[in-house]
């Protein structure tokens, strides 16, 4: 099956204070991959290519904007030596590395890196969690702040939540196998603000938290292995469970029209959730659910116009009616050839952008009743060999896009 290319229409230029949304936070200000801004590039190839950038250390945390700079982490080969970086948005350049030692690495899965929590900064302040290389604070001008010490992280699978902003407060999720906490920092001082216990985990814990409006009540949603909580932002108290299905909450779920939608990290129903209530509110407040198939899931869900769209592993991808859960499709992305997809998609403009992990083709979908490709992008023959596990990122009528050793500022066609 061949694969179908948008032609677009060229946008006009713009100035980076005109167009620029600091994506400050892992997959952007929602922490749901949603942007607002209308100059995401939906076609291009190997010739859109601005400019790239080669990292220290290799990683697949996602890039993290402000204004100017751009935010990464990478990691050593035997993870002694983990490294933020301040990339300059302009043209690749590194404006500064700044490292932290890590005497004792943590064991991590084959298709896991050291460095795969993305930072979270408030144009001050930038942050970065590398497990058992702690959580650090540093200036955007790379002078390092505060450290703080939060365990060992024991087991073979590694970490992967990335720290997230609330109200001058650093949010940590410190899921694993052994002593789990859901933490908040003061972002100036590293200082603890709450701490709250959460179950130890069979196979350690990669979710992060999104921060939800529900009836003007701020509320932290974090998914597990056992199934999606609501935790209070202010105080960090658990309000509320909802019990998933099999294991695994890897995946960070989507929050549209007052209502959660999540998927597991393995082969299991997805779900979607009203949240509020108190205590185990699977009963009351599961509103719907639906099988999945296609195996394994990392990428997370995405809503757009009232269709929820989700996509295995292995590149199966399958829409739903968001409000009732009815099933429109279940379809492979390339009929001729498998395809791998594991990060977390990008939604701009009704479409939806999915990394694959070899090469870094980018799919490009409309949600609809029927399985709709836009675009097919690829970064030619530069990027062969190279493992893409990192979210896009919008910058500058640009996306940028991260393997483990290099970063890619692409234009559209």
């Amino acid at each position: 099956m061949k694969l179908p290319i948008l032609t677009v229409l060229t946008l006009s230029a713009c100035t980076l204070s005109a167009v620029a949304e600091n994506w400050y936070q892992f997959r952007g200000p929602t922490g749901r991959g949603h942007t607002g801004v209308k100059d995401v590039p939906v076609s291009w190839d190997e010739n859109s290519v601005v400019w790239k950038a080669e990292l220290k250390g290799s990683g697949q945390s996602s890039p993290v904007t402000w204004e100017d700079k751009i935010f990464l982490t990478g990691a050593s080969e035997d993870g002694n030596e983990r490294t933020v970086m301040c990339i300059n948005g302009k043209d690749g350049s590194m404006i500064w590395g700044e490292s932290v030692p890590c005497d004792n690495p943590e064991e991590i899965h084959k298709m896991n890196s050291r460095a795969t929590p993305s930072c979270a900064t408030d144009g001050k302040m930038v942050v970065a969690f590398f497990g058992p290389g702690g959580l650090h604070g540093f200036t955007v001008d790379g002078e390092k702040k505060w450290s703080v010490d939060l365990g060992d992280f024991p087991g073979g699978w590694g970490i992967a939540a990335s720290p997230i902003l609330v109200d001058g407060h650093v949010i940590q999720n410190t899921d694993s196998m052994g002593e789990s906490k859901l933490i908040a920092f003061d972002i100036n001082t590293g200082e603890e603000v709450w701490s709250t216990k959460r179950e130890a985990k069979p196979r350690g814990g990669w979710s992060t938290p999104i921060l939800i409006d529900n009836n003007g009540k701020k509320e932290l949603v974090l998914n597990g292995e056992f199934g999606v909580r609501g935790y209070d932002a202010e105080s960090g108290k658990e309000l509320w469970f909802c019990k998933g299905f099999n294991g695994r909450g890897a995946p960070v779920p989507d929050y549209a029209h007052g209502k959660i939608y999540v998927v597991n990290g393995k082969p299991g129903d997805t779900y979607c959730v009203k949240p509020g209530g108190k205590g185990d509110v699977t009963d009351s407040h599961m509103l719907w659910h639906a099988a999945r198939k296609g195996g394994r899931d990392l990428p997370s869900p995405a809503v757009v116009d009232g269709k929820l769209f989700v996509t295995s592993m292995s590149g199966i991808a399958s829409c739903y009616d968001a409000e009732t859960g009815k099933a429109y499709y279940s379809e492979r992305l390339n009929s001729e050839q498998g395809i791998e997809i594991a990060a977390a998609p990008l939604v701009a403009n009704g479409l939806i952008y999915l990394p694959t992990v070899n090469g870094g083709d980018v799919v490009v979908i409309r949600p609809g009743k029927e399985l709709d490709i836009v675009a097919v992008n690829s970064l030619g023959s530069q990027s062969e060999g190279e493992i893409f596990r990192a979210t896009l990122t919008p910058y500058d009528g640009n996306v940028l896009i991260r393997s483990g050793g290099t970063l890619y500022a692409v234009k559209g066609k």
